[in-house]
């Protein structure tokens, strides 16, 4: 029932928070080693652990890094920034306080455009606005164990982030997605986070209220928390709103608080209260100097920005020629999108044809192999010329379809896919005599199929030539094949 008021009568006003663990070999303040997976409390040093008299320093890279996302989502760059404390006392914070951003963060006032429609033609699109994004340190992990109640790993306590707070402006569960989706392929495709949600390098929290249609004030919301796949986003935000629709059908109010993803009841669960909050109490960090960003710099850093995945896909449509879906599916990862370019530049002809050819090859069988084998383009044996050549092939004729698949183990091998046709003696017949002798002769060995076909039965085309390909071991071109039977049997 609450869903079919969602649209009709009430509407959802989100906004999502996401914290990005930034590339940087070393922590935001010390040189302790970023590198995941290590035993428990190995990263650390006496300014991680917030010992007495330790001081901080600023990796300029993160300052780097984070101007690079500001201006990849169109923000405004501050030329002065400062750093804040903000307090809360909490197992995994050693110093009592996170050295974070608070009113003057280093990127503000931007947005991203997504793309909203099923067939990723870029009809309709929309914009998202970004109020801020801030840099700070990551706290370090509780893991809460029944029997010997909770330990701490601060192995991660330092590691450099960028919080990425949207306006208000996503209203359903898959504009969510959609979005963050854009967000995370921006931050690959800038070389700034690995995006791993599974690992908490990519993490994200909702802000879910809704509101009558019409309504300009916002209603009560609630913050969403634990949600580590994009699928557990959209099924948290959408179990969250049918939630507060219920609550204010049933009289009631919703509460301000902080809820947690529950991924097996598929529910969220209260978490923390608004009374409950915590007071921060931000002030300036004394310890470190602001952030300045000569407009040097700013011009240096954006000079050095790379095309970035929706671009890429509407440049694929524009010069390839190629389908909204094909180009969003081969440009969600650089890879695999450098891959496509590397492949369509050996092309012998450049033709849209040919194409569409590679595109298809990459969206079948190379993404197979990469799936199957956990790897991306960048690590593929397959030399993208090779696909380049399968396409060529294809397009003028010289070998069909079916003896393409048949070749391409050997060419996974490392096979030239020419050689491999001209070694076996594969390539495609198209000498109109040849096919003439095969065709006859299948007609002549099945007179009743003739009789059956030419009584009004055509799908005995499918047959025929299945048939002479069959006794030309795919040789033929069936084309050609087609052409001469459809001559013969309509006579």
């Amino acid at each position: 029932m609450a869903s079919e008021l969602l649209g009709t009568k009430y509407e959802a006003v989100i906004g999502l928070e996401v914290h990005a663990q930034l590339l940087t070999k070393s922590k935001i303040f010390c040189g302790d080693s970023t590198e995941f997976g290590l035993p428990p409390n190995t990263n650390i040093s006496p300014l991680s652990l917030g010992h007495p008299g330790t001081l901080p320093v600023l990796n300029k890279e993160v300052v780097e890094y984070s101007i690079c996302m500001g201006l990849a989502t169109n923000c405004s760059i501050r030329p002065i920034s400062l750093f804040a404390r903000k307090h809360y006392f909490y197992p995994d914070l050693p110093k009592g306080y996170q050295i974070s951003q608070f009113d003057e963060p280093i990127c503000y006032d931007g947005y991203v455009e997504i793309e909203l429609d099923t067939k990723g033609d870029g009809s309709k699109t929309q914009r998202i606005g970004i109020t801020r994004i801030h840099i700070e340190e990551d706290a370090g992990k509780s893991i809460h164990d029944l029997d010997i109640d909770t330990l701490v790993d601060l192995n991660r306590a330092g590691v450099a982030l960028i919080e990425i707070v949207s306006e208000p402006d996503i209203r359903t569960a898959q504009e969510a997605v959609a979005y963050l989706t854009q967000i995370r392929q921006t931050l690959l495709y800038l070389g700034i986070c690995d995006g791993n949600m599974e690992e908490g390098s990519f993490r994200c929290d909702a802000n879910v209220s809704i509101r009558p249609i019409g309504q300009k004030e916002f209603g009560t919301k609630a913050e969403v928390k634990n949600m580590n796949s994009f699928r557990n986003v959209e099924k948290a935000i959408e179990h969250e709103i049918e939630r507060q629709i219920g609550i204010v059908e049933s009289g009631g109010a919703v509460v301000q608080e902080t809820r947690g993803w529950d991924a097996g009841s598929q529910t969220t669960k209260p978490q923390r209260s608004k009374e409950q909050a915590h007071d921060y109490r931000y002030f300036p960090e004394p310890d470190l100097p602001p952030i300045r960003v000569p407009q040097v710099w700013l011009d240096e850093i954006r000079s050095r920005l790379p095309e970035l995945g929706l671009q890429r896909k509407r440049r694929f449509v524009r010069d390839f020629g190629l389908p909204g879906y094909d180009a969003g599916i081969l440009t969600q990862e650089q890879s695999l999108a450098q891959y496509f370019e590397d492949a369509s530049a050996a092309l012998s002809e450049k033709t849209t044809d040919r194409y569409k050819l590679v595109s298809n090859w990459i969206m079948t069988d190379v993404m197979r192999i990469l799936s199957e084998k956990k790897i991306t383009a960048n690590e593929l044996t397959l030399p993208p010329a090779y696909i380049a050549e399968m396409a060529d092939l294809l397009a003028s004729e010289m070998i069909s379809s079916k003896i393409a698949k048949e070749i391409f183990p050997e060419v996974l091998e490392g096979k030239s896919p020419k050689k491999v046709v001209e070694e076996r003696g594969l390539m495609q017949v198209s000498d109109n005599s040849f096919i003439i002798e095969i065709v006859e002769a299948l007609l002549s060995e099945n007179p009743d199929e003739v009789g059956r076909y030419r009584e009004g039965k055509k799908s005995l085309m499918g047959f025929f030539v299945g048939q002479a390909l069959k006794n030309t071991q795919g040789k033929a071109n069936p084309k050609i094949v087609t052409k001469l039977l459809q001559e013969r049997l309509d006579a």
